[in-house]
């Protein structure tokens, strides 16, 4: 039995789909189990469960743990997340789980430190010192994060970064899914630490470009100065400060830190990477 912790999340919801059509016995956990089921609707098989669970209640993850052998791990950025996913962890030790498969973030760099990655990098010794078998992802930029500049692109044709011409990895979360669901039925797969990203760089200026050409009207990145952006994020984006300053921090670290793609995806999949040309295709109506 699977346990997939954030399975209305992108990932989560992705894996979902992928162990379905595997027909591996699932426990999907959602803090709002009714919506998790009708999202699943008639589809939904014997062999996935849906079950409630709060992620800061020990006694509903003893619950939600119980029977199972492996764990997919993966909470939505927060504060507090250190605090949650260790104690998940140690939960998780103690009601039988063997095998745990964290989404974590690119490795923390002194050179450009990023808050959430230091985070990350807390729960990852956690998961280390705890004895299980552990397998963990740490994907570079989502594709799908790409949709949240729609808003802006649909009525001034424009978005914002801080990122210059600087060519960044992207990852479509599919396929982050894909290698969870890899690991987590192939044994031999597991117990490794594996870097995701996409087979090419991009910046967002090409991006820029590519979407200009898709809708058949001119789009335009416009770089703004870090904390410009920050006080930006927070003023019209509504997002708390310690995510503003996330975002910001990561597209730093990109800047510091040239990216490259790797290949372990090909790895894990033995296939390549979905290509941003087909994310961008496939979601062009929400930039429209």
């Amino acid at each position: 039995m699977i346990v997939v912790m954030g399975a209305t999340g992108t990932i989560g919801s992705a894996l979902l789909n992928r162990l379905i059509e595997l027909g591996v016995p699932t426990r999907a956990l959602s803090r709002t189990p009714e919506k998790l089921q009708m999202l699943m609707g008639e589809r939904a098989p014997s062999t996935v469960e849906v079950a409630a669970v709060e992620a800061a209640d020990p006694e509903s993850l003893r619950r939600a743990f119980a029977g199972a052998n492996q764990l997919f791990l993966s909470l939505s950025n927060s504060p507090n997340q250190v605090e949650l996913e260790t104690s998940m962890i140690h939960i998780a030790a103690k009601t039988g789980i063997q095998h745990i498969v964290k989404i974590s973030s690119p490795a923390y760099n002194e050179k450009a430190p990023v808050a959430v990655a230091g985070w990350h990098q807390e729960i990852e010794s956690a998961l280390s010192e705890s004895g299980m078998k552990s397998t963990v992802l740490r994907p570079y930029a989502f594709m799908q994060n790409l949709l949240r500049f729609a808003p802006t692109i649909q009525s001034q044709h424009v978005f914002f970064g801080t990122l210059g011409e600087t060519a960044c990895n992207f990852i479509d979360c599919r396929d982050i899914a894909d290698v969870a669901a890899k690991v987590l039925t192939h044994p031999e797969k597991a117990g490794r630490v594996y870097t995701l990203t996409g087979s090419e760089v991009i910046s967002y200026p090409q991006i820029a470009s590519k979407l200009s050409q898709l809708l058949d009207r001119p789009i335009t990145y416009i770089n703004k100065d870090s904390e410009v952006l920050r006080r930006d994020l927070m003023e019209y984006g509504n997002m708390p400060e310690w995510l503003a300053s996330h975002v910001v921090e990561i597209q730093a670290m990109s800047v510091a830190i040239p990216e490259k793609p790797t290949d372990d995806v090909w790895r894990v999949l033995g296939r390549v990477p979905r290509k941003l040309d087909a994310f961008l295709h496939e979601h062009i109506e929400k930039f429209r």
